[in-house]
């Protein structure tokens, strides 16, 4: 098969063939038919997640497509059914899974890190009869392919980490395809959203997807705007971008008794965080990490219903040719809104 891949970290990427993966017994093999190119596989190829330690390797995590092969174990799928998959993907028996968190399994795999990912025409997911999602025929590959780690991460830190409520204000740090999500997903449930970047284009798609106000970070003191804005502070900030400065600055705009949710990694190393605010304001910070496969229904729904659009957050497609160089520029120019790739383009 034809896939992206590296041979170290921070080496330039390149197209080539490689073994097309076989199934293992309780898993699956996956046609891709769309994946996104996410920050996060910037992250690994340049070396700051721990679980990549194979070469050569295949990045990619947000994926989806139809079953190609089935494990002899695996009785929920069979071939050519249109799926999509979790980037954090459960092992079903630690104690996190048994109790449906199988987005912290002790146990996990995550195509793309610890093993070769959907920046391929074939990618091996594991465990699929925990992992996999089938996807509503109303929806196209491109859309499924931004929910598998953008949307459904910003899902799940909005709905069920944040506990989001009509009427509340949030504020999103960073409007990349985690903050865009965020945006869109917290307007659908009828926050107000104030929308926090450096790029003018950024900010306005968050505008476009439901924003009520935008900051421009690198023009004005972030925190005061918020808390002008929103009279006193947010009831829910996140960091979707991942830097000490962004962590910090989203919790300084929370109002007493607010919740921060941390989602974007912190590669540049832990903040300093105001631990006097949160302990005298009574501020919850919480983490996010993905979503279980269990729990995309409701999205899935609402997605079916138009009332959340991923679709309307990608912006560009290419083919597996052009991967290397957008890889490589993530992280000095990132892309505005979400590029998806599509494998079979090309084959």
């Amino acid at each position: 098969m034809r896939a992206v891949a590296y041979d170290a970290f921070g080496q330039q990427p390149d197209v080539r063939e490689l073994p097309e993966p076989s199934a293992p017994p309780h898993g699956c093999v996956i046609k891709v038919e769309a994946t996104g190119l996410c920050r996060s596989d910037w992250h690994g190829w340049m070396g700051h997640d721990p679980d990549i330690a194979a070469f050569p390797h295949v990045p990619g995590h947000e994926l989806a497509g139809t079953v190609h092969a089935a494990g002899t174990d695996v009785t929920g799928w069979r071939v050519g059914d249109r799926v999509t998959v979790p980037f954090v993907c459960g092992c079903g028996g630690c104690e996190p899974c048994r109790r449906g968190a199988p987005q912290v399994c002790e146990n996990q795999t995550q195509p793309g890190f610890t093993h070769r990912g959907s920046f391929a025409e074939y990618v091996a997911i594991d465990h699929a009869d925990l992992n996999l999602v089938g996807l509503p025929e109303q929806l196209s590959y491109a859309a499924a392919a931004a929910l598998g780690c953008r949307f459904a991460t910003a899902y799940r830190a909005v709905v069920a980490q944040g506990r989001v409520a009509a009427g509340q204000w949030v504020a999103v740090y960073g409007c990349g395809g985690v903050g865009l999500s965020a945006v869109m997903i917290a307007a659908a449930y009828g926050a107000q959203v104030v929308a926090v970047d450096v790029s003018p284009g950024a900010l306005d798609l968050a505008r476009e997807h439901g924003a009520v106000a935008c900051v421009n970070s690198r023009e004005t003191d972030p925190v005061a705007a918020v808390r002008e804005l929103t009279g006193g502070g947010a009831q829910l900030t996140l960091d979707a971008l991942g830097s000490p400065a962004t962590c910090t600055a989203a919790i300084l705009s929370l109002r007493r008794s607010g919740r921060h949710v941390q989602v974007g990694l912190l590669p540049q190393g832990a903040p300093e965080l105001p631990m006097g605010r949160v302990i005298g304001w009574e501020l919850e910070i919480l983490g996010s990490h993905g979503m279980a496969a269990a729990d995309y229904g409701p999205m899935l729904d609402l997605v079916v219903s138009g009332r959340l659009r991923p679709d309307a957050l990608v912006t560009r497609f290419i083919g597996l040719d052009e991967v290397p160089a957008a890889l490589t520029a993530m992280g000095e120019t990132p892309p505005t809104g979400i590029t998806v790739i599509t494998p079979q383009a090309l084959a």
